[in-house]
């Protein structure tokens, strides 16, 4: 079937035009009946469902679904969509844990968004149910707990950090350049997780060059799938597909690009790993996967998806945190220099897997604090197998949408207190530092929390397998960064949080860079 292209924009046009219609006159008409409440969620009318609230809250669903949650009696709201089945949201640890773990078989991904993120994800171990996610666990599971990759990765990060990203800022500090720090440490996890994932360089730290093939596919198609997630009104993005129109269009090309790329890659390793019977060398994942018998689509999907984890996540987390530190708590960054100053006396030489593990105590707060208020992924969802009621009462039908919602948990008064709002890593601890105490947290211990009332990394069966690695990146680049540097944000504008796929902070953080003596 051939479409003329001008047919094709008029039938858009009359699609935003009667939406823009129906929202001027119709909705007036609606308001004048009274809509129907389900559990503190927004107004839903007749078919139409909650589309009016979503509409005049597009700009800023995380703090309406917050503010909705946080008016609720048990933290659970239901929300009606046009042409699907409802959504229940919730930031009640109780549901949480019922979801997650002790009714886990009921609340898989689902079919739903195993479609809007396929094109991307593919059966990689993030986008998949049942059996084969069960069968890629279990070998990324064990990939993740050997000594080797564990050196592999610290051994990444000295290299990428010492070789690439002090140089990088001490330039920007000598001749008092404004850098996109967000950008630069996006441009740091990218070089990372290739090197551990795929075994490849891309060098994205050369700001000089473009920005690789590989990584503008990825971001171009990460985009767009988030994109469809969001959409309050499905068949829009299902349609654009069937018609291989606009931004499915091109996220179809971006697809055909990132996969070519990746395997290309799988087939050079492939033929590399058979001409070779030396692998000690080979540490990253990609050659664990393939010596292990996983190889063509399911490689190339199981790398995507661990690209797409650790992309994004910590680069998010740390900008956040640099902010924070440079603009709200100027105090916690001298505790973390102090702490840092303090356990580098007796040791010379790059940071260890064990020192970066055990110690900095209070810099791991500071990331659990910074997570809590700007998490790396504000909302997750699984679909319902069958019917089902939550611990709090809230009916769940089969096909139903759960949905866990961390950006809004981390500011519920019912978990946190009354400043849960307020950046406050002490909270983080099991007491409160006395006035002997000084900044020193030798004496202190951290807190341990329930990870369903901070799921920043999942939990149950699901829980992130990245996550000691994802820590231990995130103190290396952070301890390396803050004995060395200062950063001055540019604006004095709070940043805009943006959820996507993962979350990132709108126009990046522009700082200026200044260098500073190491306090020993």
């Amino acid at each position: 079937m051939c479409f003329n292209p001008f047919d094709l924009f008029l039938f858009i046009s009359l699609i935003v035009f009667f939406i823009s219609l129906f929202h001027k006159i119709i909705t007036p008409l609606f308001s004048q009946k009274q809509p129907t409440i389900s559990s503190h969620g927004p107004p839903s009318y007749p078919f139409i469902g909650c589309l009016i609230s979503f509409y005049n809250n597009r700009g800023r669903l995380l703090n309406w679904y917050t503010e909705l949650l946080s008016n609720s009696p048990t933290q659970t709201i239901v929300v009606s969509r046009i042409g699907a089945g409802k959504v229940i949201v919730t930031a009640n640890p109780e549901n949480v844990e019922y979801i997650l773990k002790t009714n886990f078989p009921n609340f898989p991904k689902g079919e739903p968004l195993a479609e809007i993120l396929g094109d991307l994800l593919g059966h990689g171990i993030f986008n998949v149910d049942g059996e084969l996610w069960a069968t890629q666990r279990k070998l990324a599971s064990h990939e993740f707990t050997t000594k080797s990759l564990r050196e592999f990765v610290v051994q990444t990060l000295e290299e990428e950090v010492e070789g690439r990203l002090i140089p990088l800022l001490q330039l920007a500090a000598q001749q008092n350049q404004i850098i996109d720090l967000q950008d630069v440490l996006k441009r740091f996890t990218y070089d990372s997780i290739c090197k551990v994932s795929l075994g490849i360089d891309p060098n994205c730290l050369d700001l000089s060059a473009p920005i690789p093939p590989l990584i503008a596919a990825f971001e171009s198609a990460a985009e767009i799938c988030a994109k469809r997630a969001t959409n309050p009104i499905y068949i829009i993005w299902k349609l654009k597909r069937a018609l291989n129109f606009g931004s499915e269009k091109q996220l179809k090309n971006s697809i055909t690009k990132l996969h070519d790329v990746v395997s290309n890659i799988i087939s050079s390793k492939q033929q590399s790993l058979a001409d070779s019977k030396e692998t000690e060398n080979d540490h990253d994942l990609l050659s664990r996967f393939l010596s292990a018998g996983y190889g063509g689509d399911l490689a190339r999907d199981m790398v995507i998806s661990f690209i797409m984890a650790g992309r994004d996540t910590t680069a998010a987390a740390m900008t956040w945190l640099f902010w924070l530190l440079s603009s709200v708590d100027t105090a916690a960054r001298e505790t973390i220099r102090s702490e840092l100053a303090s356990g580098t006396d007796s040791r010379s030489g790059p940071l260890g897997f064990e020192v970066v593990k055990k110690e900095m105590r209070y810099l791991h707060a500071c990331l659990c604090e910074g997570m809590r208020l700007y998490p790396p992924v504000p909302w997750d969802s699984k679909h319902a197998v069958n019917d089902d009621v939550l611990p709090d009462g809230t009916t769940v039908r089969k096909g139903d949408r759960v949905t866990y919602f961390p950006y809004g948990m981390g500011r519920m008064e019912t978990i946190w207190g009354e400043d849960c709002s307020n950046f406050r890593p002490d909270r983080w601890f099991e007491r409160e530092p006395s006035l002997s105490d000084g900044n020193n947290d030798d004496t202190r211990k951290l807190k341990m929390v329930s990870p369903y009332e901070y799921p920043i990394f999942q939990a149950g069966p699901r829980v992130c397998l990245g996550k000691e690695m994802a820590f231990i990146q995130m103190k290396y680049v952070m301890a390396s960064i803050i004995s060395r540097f200062d950063f001055e944000p540019v604006s004095s504008e709070p940043p805009v949080f943006v959820p996507l796929l993962t979350a990132h902070m709108l126009g990046g953080l522009r700082v200026r860079v200044k260098e500073i003596m190491n306090k020993k």
